[in-house]
């Protein structure tokens, strides 16, 4: 089978279209988790920790040492972000749990989903001559051998 016509099957299936639905989904999703992390959470964990602000948290190795990240990188300071990789950090346990969340509820359902049921076999192998009996069955009817009585 060429590349080509593997491809064609994999786009016409449906696959492309769904990845690049969910590409766009999570990209909005990263920025609603962004803002809520920046705009809403972080905001009273300043406060709480006494107008502690991770955004401005860094370390300048080269350059000159100012009060703001966008001031000593507006100087061309070489900066360790600290303070932006926490913020990453909440987004992504966010993220990484509302992604647990959603997962879970669709195993569930796909379990409910796909409940098996056990049915007992209707018939059994005569020790005989390996014909199928109904399992009721005192007698093959093939061979003539009598069943005990289970």
């Amino acid at each position: 089978m060429s590349v080509v016509k593997e491809f064609k099957e994999f786009a016409i299936k449906g696959n492309v279209v769904d990845l690049a639905v969910g590409v766009i989904i999570g990209a909005a999703f990263g920025k609603i988790v962004d803002s809520l992390v920046k705009d809403l959470l972080m905001p009273p964990i300043a406060l709480v920790t006494g107008g502690l602000d991770f955004t401005n948290k860094f370390l300048t190795l080269k350059g000159p040492t100012l009060p703001t990240l966008e001031a000593a990188q507006a100087a061309g300071a070489i900066t360790l972000n600290y303070g932006l990789f926490l913020n990453a950090l909440v987004s992504f346990i966010i993220v990484a749990f509302a992604i647990f969340i959603v997962i879970k509820r669709i195993n569930a359902l796909r379990r409910d989903e796909e409940e098996v049921v056990v049915v007992a076999p209707a018939t059994r192998a005569c020790d005989e001559c390996l014909s199928d009996v109904p399992v009721g069955a005192r007698r093959c009817r093939h061979c003539g051998v009598s069943f005990v009585a289970a």
